[in-house]
């Protein structure tokens, strides 16, 4: 989306050479191809292993971190190369993703129409504020030592928080909802 929003923005002409289908699938591929390696190479890897402990995983998901935790076999190198991993799968889109909005709010300040600039902002805001708050979750996850408890309450965020919270960012672009949001705040201020 910021790549969209980027060729949109700041090369306007050039939108339907640059956001040709076929462009548009090989970045599909690509993300789906690294996600994919990255979590089958994990799995590859945790599925053999010597498990000594309770078979029980205390976790919404079975996700890898929580079975390496029942393994009896040294797995730190494994949890070394597995937060590099983690580390290039948020920093490449991370990266992508703020290159692309940096490019737009230099575009958008050259701008002499303020309105014009203001609809590009208000549009970018609301995605990169969804970002931001999955990208978040996720680093706090997958780059912090793992915890049961801690994971439990970061799957939650990560899984369920962006998604609840996506249609309500995305609903504050239309002015009626901001409206309403408003009178809601001044009724809020007045019953205090």
């Amino acid at each position: 989306m910021s790549y969209d929003r980027y060729v949109a923005i700041c090369r306007p002409l050039q939108y339907p050479v640059l956001m040709r289908s076929k462009i548009c699938n090989i970045m599909s591929v690509a993300a789906w191809f690294w996600s994919a390696f990255q979590a089958l190479s994990c799995y590859l890897y945790v599925l053999p292993l010597p498990y000594c402990k309770s078979n029980v995983i205390n976790h919404y998901l079975c996700d890898y971190p929580a079975l390496i935790q029942l393994s009896c076999s040294d797995n730190s190198a494994f949890v070394r190369s597995t937060y590099f991993g983690n580390f290039m799968v948020l920093l490449i889109p991370i990266s992508v993703i703020l290159a692309s909005y940096i490019a737009i709010l230099l575009q958008v300040l050259r701008a002499r129409s303020s309105g014009s600039s203001h609809k590009a902002l208000g549009t970018c805001l609301s995605h990169l504020c969804v970002v931001g708050i999955f990208y978040s979750m996720a680093m706090f996850t997958y780059m912090t030592p793992y915890t049961a408890e801690k994971s439990m309450i970061n799957s939650v965020f990560t899984t369920i928080v962006p998604a609840m919270l996506n249609p309500f960012i995305y609903s504050l672009r239309n002015r009626d909802v901001l409206a309403a949001l408003r009178r809601l705040c001044a009724k809020c201020i007045l019953c205090k």
